[in-house]
């Protein structure tokens, strides 16, 4: 084979492998700094290599979860702030595996994109183990793909895959039983679901990205610099470390993750057959960006709780001579913890509400 006269090379096509190179050694320190007991290796091997026994475990079951950002990315990439949709990315993975029982250990990613631009990729995967380093787990292989003609221009996708693992024997769920508290920590706003009616009601509403934030004094938005973008690109709560200190302090029985489906789809997802979750809508107060979604988009309650997280991120299923020890654990370990209800007998709807969302 040789060369000939004006001949195509990849990156005539579109495609700098130089580029994907200097990107891998600009992230090698943001993966390194994710490094926890059982990584072997580092970034560049054609796979991630990780030591359950280094890691502590003795019998281990494997426990795996994979997700995306969500059109949440359509924001980021439209107001250029893609800085912390990587802990986004890492959130929605790891809050999962630990609805399960399990303790995230490793963290890959998938970066795909049409025309790579090595300052925007490392702020993105810099956002993602920054994730990891919240949730403990290490950044230990991923990929980035350069595809012209996939993306329009300044387009990317994202896709995380999180594992984990736990001893045999200590899943979650464990039985229900009525009686049982129902513990509600905050969440950090929106976080990565219901984002398609967000922009929908965006547009309605006549504002941009750039627009002051209208969620009223002291919001979230102001906090983050005072746009609009900038409020509804607040990063998901990653609650794995407070979660995983109170599984292992005993009483826990399940955990839900509220992510799509709010808590009428998820809190069922944990729930035993003859339980009934009752929750006291009037037990917390949703952040005031909830009631700017909903006020614009005139949205009913109903739908607004099976769309939104409406402030509660995550749910704790726990035995009630538990609940107030548990409670005080979460709240030194940082979360604002609402007691929102208890488990009932029963065999209808699988989530009843009581009062109405102030």
């Amino acid at each position: 084979m040789t060369d000939r006269p004006n001949a195509l090379t990849y990156k005539d096509a579109g495609v700098d492998i130089e580029a994907g190179d200097a990107l891998v050694q600009r992230i090698k320190p943001a993966a390194r700094s994710t490094d926890r007991p059982g990584v072997m290796g580092g970034l560049g091997g054609f796979g991630g290599l990780f030591d359950l026994r280094a890691a502590g475990f003795n019998d281990p079951v494997i426990v795996a979860a994979t997700d995306g950002v969500g059109t949440k990315l359509r924001i980021a990439i439209d107001t250029g702030l893609v800085d912390t949709v990587g802990i986004d990315l890492v959130a929605m993975c790891v809050n999962d595996l630990v609805c399960q029982g399990a303790e995230p250990l490793l963290f890959l990613d998938y970066f795909a994109t049409g025309k790579l631009s090595v300052e925007e990729g490392a702020r993105v995967i810099e956002g993602i183990a920054e994730g990891c380093r919240q949730a403990g787990c290490a950044l230990i292989g991923g990929e980035t793909a350069e595809m012209p003609g996939m993306y329009a221009a300044g387009d990317f996708d994202l896709a995380g895959f999180a594992v984990g693992a736990m001893e045999r024997g200590a899943a979650l769920p464990i039985a229900t039983r009525p009686g049982d508290v129902l513990l509600g920590l905050a969440s950090s706003g929106v976080h990565s679901n219901g984002y398609s009616l967000v922009r929908r009601i965006v547009v309605d509403s006549g504002l941009d990205w750039e627009a002051p934030c209208p969620f009223g004094e002291g919001s979230l938005g102001e906090a983050l610099g005072g746009t609009l973008g900038q409020a509804l690109l607040a990063p998901t709560r990653i609650y794995v470390k407070p979660a995983l200190a109170a599984i292992r302090s005993g009483g826990v029985r399940a955990l839900a993750h509220i992510t799509g489906g709010g808590l009428t789809e998820n809190l069922p997802r944990v729930l035993g057959g003859d339980t009934v979750a009752s929750i006291e809508l009037d037990a917390w107060t949703p952040p005031p960006v909830f009631r700017w979604l909903t006020g614009q988009a005139g949205l009913g309650e109903s739908e607004a709780l099976r769309t939104f997280n409406c402030g509660i991120g995550m749910v704790l299923v726990v035995d009630p001579e538990d609940a107030e020890r548990i409670a005080a654990l979460l709240g030194a370990a940082g979360e604002t913890v609402f007691r929102i209800g208890y488990l009932i007998e029963g065999d209808g709807p699988a989530v009843r509400y009581v009062g109405g969302l102030e």
